[in-house]
């Protein structure tokens, strides 16, 4: 069981299958949107400080696994985040996609071997204290699920008039809408 600690007075309980699941299931849904990205609109960025959706796309091909790594061992190895950064900015668009597609399969690696205990160890990775589930669920998986609804923005900015919040949330398209 992943215990997040509390966080505004409630404790949430999840299984390690259950996570894992939830980070499979985000990595699908992703790629669902991004199949949904127009060549012609990769690099749209709302403001010219935003990250383009390329740019999006390619810091989310590393950054689950990258903070997931950063919670099994406790701290943010900045070196090895900006090696995956630079491997990220080598890759073109078919590459990210099938990086972010790798996913599935790391994140079940990754998580596989740990342990109830492992999960509820204290680790404090950018200087605040939390458990390595806490950590995973508020930085990996609230992180996937706030990045993919940029994405959403984003695809919804450029004219993507078809897509619904089944798209966001469901990874599928709207049978009325198709």
């Amino acid at each position: 069981m992943v215990r997040v600690p509390p966080f505004h007075g409630e404790i949430m309980i999840i299984t390690k299958s259950e996570l894992i699941a939830a980070l499979q299931d985000e990595v699908r849904i992703l790629l669902h949107l991004a199949g949904k990205v127009d060549p012609a609109q990769r690099d749209y960025r709302p403001t010219p400080k935003q990250r383009s959706t390329f740019e999006l796309l390619k810091y989310l091909s590393m950054m689950g696994p990258a903070l997931v790594r950063a919670a099994k061992t406790g701290t943010f190895d900045t070196e090895a985040w900006k090696a995956a950064e630079a491997a990220t900015n080598a890759r073109d668009f078919d590459a990210t996609l099938a990086a972010i597609a790798s996913h599935k399969d790391e994140y079940a690696t990754l998580l596989g071997d740990m342990t109830d205990d492992d999960f509820g160890a204290e680790v404090e990775p950018f200087g605040q204290k939390t458990t390595r589930g806490g950590f995973i669920v508020r930085w990996v998986l609230s992180g996937c699920a706030a990045y993919r609804t940029q994405l959403f923005l984003y695809l919804k900015s450029c004219g993507a008039e078809e897509l619904s919040t089944r798209n966001l949330w469901q990874g599928m398209d709207n049978p009325d809408k198709a």
